[in-house]
């Protein structure tokens, strides 16, 4: 079964707009004095959630990368060289990124 790409990066995209959401919205709460949820726990599920959610993108982003460089070098032996420089440089930007995420989230979970 083929997976529909334009579906998978929707989801995702939504998943990603979901964490977004949750870890602005308890600034959004604190300044409103009487909300349904208290700041503090608002801010700490918005903030593990936001975490957890930037672990699944970047792991999925490196999964894609990995994938897509082994199917390149199967294809192309004698440019593994360089595929595979390429795909350790973006796999790190992506490590970064996620860490950055996770640091952020991990913030206001504290």
């Amino acid at each position: 079964m083929s997976i529909n790409r334009s579906r998978a990066r929707k989801t995702l995209m939504f998943l990603f707009v979901v964490g977004v959401v949750l870890m602005v919205a308890p600034a959004a709460f604190a300044q409103d004095g009487g909300s349904m949820f208290t700041t503090d726990g608002a801010r700490k599920l918005g903030g593990a959630i936001g975490a957890g959610l930037a672990v699944i993108g970047g792991a999925a982003g490196i999964g894609r990368i990995g994938g897509s460089a082994v199917e390149s070098m199967a294809r192309q032996p004698e440019a593994s060289g360089q595929i595979n420089g390429a795909m350790i440089l973006t796999a790190a930007f992506v490590e970064g990124a996620t860490l950055f995420a996770i640091v952020v989230g991990m913030m206001a979970v504290l």
